[in-house]
């Protein structure tokens, strides 16, 4: 039977009441009394130096009260860069200065260059059109193998390239070139990840407001990871104490990603509030957030695998151009190095595997964590190459996964690329997938297809990710700039009700549901006693945010252990109470009770003795009953999974239907089954869209074409189909009290290569055997361009 509550229930979402009544705070919502308005005058070219910059005009015009360029953020450090990465010779990246306001050159369309704050937002903006700009424009570099031709124009002259790393990791070149040419069989792939926009429903909002008496510099904003945007902004950009300053983000509409970074006009609001002494509030409409949030993927990549003639893997070698954009962003070095690289084996037992990265900047906006983030180009080469290399081998697309796949008895396993995988079972959920997504039944669907002209293919993919982003120390050791840990508060209250603050944010994830599930369940109290607490920097405990799907695997393992803190000192409470020795006391729904005996006492006379401690072991414990935790794993977290795909093309243009899609991941144990199926479902939905639809294209000036809805295709409801979904295959993580592996990022991953397969598979079996790969987005007229090719 399902349960009806705790660990394993399909609770429902409790934070959707709000959302669904209108009843949601988010940063539109929040205003401050007589706060100001802000809007930022961006570039309107790709490259260029600002030779002039008048601002006379617009400071005054009617409502303007301050105009803020570069000469406003002198002193002050520019926006750090999370992660370090080393090139193969060693040497450190190249780190030029990304400042707030565009110093002297632009590097991207929507560089920004001014601030106007005005009265109203309308002000402002017209204000800002009154500024006179004038800029030299240079050759802009937007395509990356241009980039590091030699004579390209540079991004930033002081570091003379465009390369930022040059980056090398797993087996040694030569060791496994040397396999490549004793091996009997190699495929090849080239193949383009294209640039995305992450698009979250609600753009991003700053508001800055300074207290002159207490000094605190509060920053309201859309982000993910509150706890560590005041890190960045206190220690490395504004160089004031930590505890000057308050960022706290409410809810928040999504986020995938682009929200985790550390941008120009969070510090620019702090800074004008503190100037004018009065709050300032940006708002972001759509078309600007095309321009100014970071963006994601924009990989081109040459993947090979040698095998000997059985189909058994033997060695992958894979150089890819990872774009960076025209500044570092906060993790952009990680996303396509320790977070790609590493995840370059997959599932499978490859004995040797080598990855090259060049890090590459051009004059486009920064690109750094989306959805995944790594994971999905390191699984999209591979699974792409998997199945050309079946079809070259005469193979089976399962059987030649089933050939090459880790075994659970060989777990733990080391991979060439630094991971050791702790547990798995890939042969599990490919079995899985095989029954949901009724591989019997594919001949039929497909004869009915054929009966109205239509092609239909299957395409099937495996993936694993590397989740949590820790531990602290491997994070370090690969080149991370902070730690990987998390930290959470527990108090019980004196009536019995718990409140539990976490460092992690929510932005879609039921935070406040899951976690009340799991300490709900600890405790034996009703889920509707536990408050989760979230967001704000002044009142919760320190934490890194929510990213990597991180936030139950090491957000919901700290609070794990602060309430097994709690259990602790109750029951020490409770020995006292019962007379009896704390050794012999047990704790079990709620009660609890001394072995052996009928002695009992329930959890919420325990709870109320802490705070009215009149009969209490004063000599030996300190009243109340609060805990804190902090947890910093042992290593990544691992889920696994296959997912089906079944398309429909139509030959005589091209147009793909996506027809069913199934997907069997391991997600370790789960918390609340209902909660991990809707996070399938956003990231298959999500995939589906890269896969047929999405693309971010610049001119060759660098100019944004697909700078709008109108230009940028989303994936609407009936353009996906209704999912089967199974998380039944259950390989409890090793080295976390929860035994979960994390689930957010799982569908992105898996489900863009499963659609280009059977795109692939379609055209094979309906004659176009000369179709071997359509880079995505698998639009109709790249399909039929492909078909028409022969």
């Amino acid at each position: 039977m399902p349960k009806d509550s705790g660990i394993g229930a399909s609770s429902k979402r409790r934070e959707d009441v709000r959302f669904l009544t209108g009843k949601g705070r988010y940063m539109d919502d929040m205003n401050r009394p007589g706060q100001a308005y802000a809007y930022l005058l961006r570039s309107p070219v790709a490259h260029g130096r600002i030779t002039a910059l008048d601002t006379r005009e617009a400071e005054a015009a009617p409502g303007v009260i301050k105009v803020m360029t570069s000469a406003d953020t002198a002193g002050i450090g520019g926006l750090p860069c999370g992660w370090q990465i080393h090139s193969r010779d060693g040497a450190p990246m190249h780190e030029p200065k990304h400042p707030v306001l565009a110093e002297g050159k632009v590097h991207h369309v929507g560089d920004p260059v001014a601030m106007v704050i005005a009265e109203t937002a309308a002000q402002a903006r017209d204000a800002a059109e009154m500024i006179v700009m004038d800029i030299e424009e240079l050759p802009p570099v937007v395509n990356m193998k241009d980039a590091v031709a030699a004579g390209s124009p540079l991004v930033f002259d002081e570091i003379g390239t465009n390369v930022c790393f040059d980056w090398t990791f797993g087996t040694p070149q030569a060791e496994t070139d040397a396999v490549f040419a004793a091996a009997a069989h190699v495929t090849t792939l080239d193949l383009v990840n294209q640039r995305l926009v992450a698009n979250p429903m609600e753009p991003r909002v700053a508001l800055g407001e300074y207290d002159p008496i207490t000094e605190l510099h509060s920053l309201f904003t859309t982000s993910q990871n509150p706890q560590l945007i005041r890190l960045l902004l206190s220690a490395f950009v504004l160089g004031i104490p930590e505890q000057r300053v308050r960022v706290m983000a409410p809810d928040v509409g999504g986020g995938f990603g682009s929200k985790i970074f550390h941008y120009n006009e969070e510090v620019l609001v702090v800074l004008a509030s503190k100037a004018l002494k009065r709050p300032v509030k940006w708002t972001s409409d759509r078309s600007e957030a095309f321009l100014s949030d970071r963006q994601g993927r924009d990989h081109v990549t040459r993947i090979e695998v040698a095998m000997d003639k059985d189909g058994h893997f033997l060695a992958m070698r894979t150089d890819t151009l990872a774009n960076l954009g025209g500044y570092l962003s906060t993790l952009g070095p990680a996303i396509p190095t320790i977070l790609h690289g590493t995840l370059m084996a997959g599932n499978y037992k490859t004995p040797k595997v080598t990855v090259n990265v060049k890090g590459v900047f051009t004059n486009t906006i920064p690109v750094d964590a989306y959805r995944g983030a790594g994971r999905p180009e390191a699984t999209y080469q591979l699974e792409r190459l998997v199945d050309k290399a079946a079809r070259e081998m005469g193979l089976d697309p399962v059987e030649i996964r089933r050939r090459n796949f880790i075994q659970p008895d060989q777990f733990p396993y080391a991979t060439p690329v630094g991971l050791a995988y702790d547990i798995g079972n890939y042969d599990a959920t490919m079995d899985k997938l095989v029954e949901v997504a009724d591989f019997a039944g594919f001949e039929a669907r497909k004869a009915e297809s054929a009966a109205r002209g239509k092609l239909r293919g299957l395409g099937v993919s495996s993936y694993i990710e590397a989740c949590g982003i820790a531990p602290s120390a491997a994070a370090g050791a690969l080149g991370g700039r902070a730690g990987g840990w998390e930290s959470a508060n527990v108090r019980v209250n004196a009536a019995g009700g718990v409140t539990v603050w976490t460092g992690t944010h929510s932005h879609g994830q039921g935070h406040e549901t899951t976690f009340a599930q799991i300490v709900a369940d600890m405790l034996g109290l009703p889920e509707n006693m536990i408050d989760i607490v979230h967001g704000d920097s002044a009142s919760g405990p320190l934490g890194l945010g929510t990213y990597g799907s991180r936030s139950l695997a090491v957000g919901g393992s700290a609070i794990v252990r602060a309430t097994e803190k709690v259990i602790a000192k109750a029951k020490k409470i409770a020995a006292h109470l019962l007379e009896a020795a704390e050794e012999d006391i047990t704790f079990d729904k709620g009660t609890f009770t001394v072995a052996g005996t009928d002695k009992a006492i329930d959890f919420g006379t325990v709870a109320l003795t802490a705070y009215v401690p009149h009969n209490f072991p004063h000599e030996t414990l300190e009243p109340g009953l609060e805990e804190q935790a902090f947890y910093d794993p042992a290593n990544f977290t691992f889920p696994a999974g296959a997912y089906a795909c079944e398309v429909e093309v139509d030959p005589e243009t091209g147009k793909v239907s996506v027809c069913s899609f199934a997907a069997a991941d391991d997600f370790g144990n789960i918390i609340n089954p209902m909660v991990v199926s809707g996070q399938v479902h956003g990231g298959i939905g999500q995939g589906i869209g890269q896969a047929l639809m999405e693309n971010c294209v610049y001119d060759e000036n660098g100019q944004l074409l697909s700078g709008s809805f109108m230009d940028y295709a989303m994936p609407r409801a009936d353009d996906v189909p209704n999912y089967v979904v199974d998380h039944s295959c259950i390989t409890p993580c090793t080295h976390n009290p929860l035994g979960v592996k994390g689930c957010g990022e799982a569908g992105a991953i898996g489900s863009p290569p499963a659609v280009v397969n059977a795109v692939i598979d379609a055209l094979q079996r309906g004659g176009y055997s000369h179709v071997t790969h359509i880079d995505m987005p698998v639009s109709p007229s790249r399909v039929w361009a492909a078909m028409q090719a022969k």
